[in-house]
């Protein structure tokens, strides 16, 4: 490690005034102390958002879950809530990482990170949820935007996350045994205005997948996914699986995550 100045940020307004001047976030840690130890990242400046209460919490608000950027996973998977309202949001949080890894990380660091890997973008994408700011509010289709990018500029930083509560909606992963990160994950809901289906783990960056939203909607079973094909040649190959492995696991969870939305998988 090197060294950097460390502040803790007493309001919102300071996170943000901290923010504008150069310091960059320190929400749960969970990727960013790694990648300072490996000399990835190298901040001057760390601004703790620990002290701000503000920033977590989960409630409901117009047929919406609202759900805090520093809210951690643990908090996310055990609330009733959640568990009541959108349970398969409830049940990815709850596969995130190990106990430690859920006692610490956070709902916002994580979808501001974008991990191609990472479980919650899945469920942001998927649900259609709007990402809130201290400046905005982001629709889900227009926040990610590739491998690590969002639509988030350089002074802004995310305050909560709005779910709109589905008909039905579960997720389901197939996990690298190590990082526990997605090899593949799909999140798939149905919503009033038509079904939607996120995957994460396959490709550069979350992303909804047509083919199997046009199905899902005609047919919403798992054997409807049988007949959609799956093009691998974007996806991502690398020591853990080929871009066809993949294409094959993205219909084996897609098919998971219809059959634990209609109740017939645990």
């Amino acid at each position: 490690m090197y060294n950097f100045e460390f502040k803790r940020a007493e309001s919102l307004e300071q996170a943000a005034q901290m923010l504008s001047a150069g310091g960059q976030l320190l929400a749960g840690g969970q990727t960013m102390l790694a990648s300072m130890k490996q000399r990835l990242m190298q901040p001057e400046t760390l601004v703790d958002l620990g002290g701000l209460s503000q920033l977590a919490g989960i409630c409901e608000d117009k047929g919406a879950i609202v759900i805090g950027a520093m809210t951690r996973h643990q908090a996310v998977a055990t609330d009733p809530l959640v568990n009541s309202k959108i349970p398969g949001l409830a049940k990815l949080a709850g596969g995130i990482g190990d106990k430690q890894v859920r006692a610490m990380g956070t709902i916002g660091g994580s979808v501001a990170n974008n991990d191609p890997s990472a479980c919650y973008p899945s469920a942001v994408l998927g649900l259609g949820a709007s990402v809130k700011t201290n400046k905005r509010e982001i629709a889900a289709d227009d926040f990610f935007q590739g491998l690590y990018a969002t639509a988030l500029e350089p002074d802004e930083m995310i305050t909560a996350i709005s779910f709109p509560v589905p008909e039905m909606a579960a997720y389901a992963k197939f996990k690298q045994p190590a990082s526990r990160y997605a090899l593949v994950g799909v999140f798939v809901a149905k919503t009033a205005q038509g079904v939607r289906v996120a995957i994460t783990g396959a490709g550069n960056g979350v992303f909804r997948h047509a083919g199997l939203e046009a199905a899902l909607n005609a047919n919403f079973s798992a054997d409807a996914v049988e007949g959609v094909s799956i093009d691998a040649s974007d996806l991502s190959g690398d020591l853990h699986a080929s871009p066809e492995y993949r294409a094959d696991l993205i219909k084996i969870q897609t098919q998971r995550a219809v059959n634990q939305a209609l109740g017939k998988e645990g």
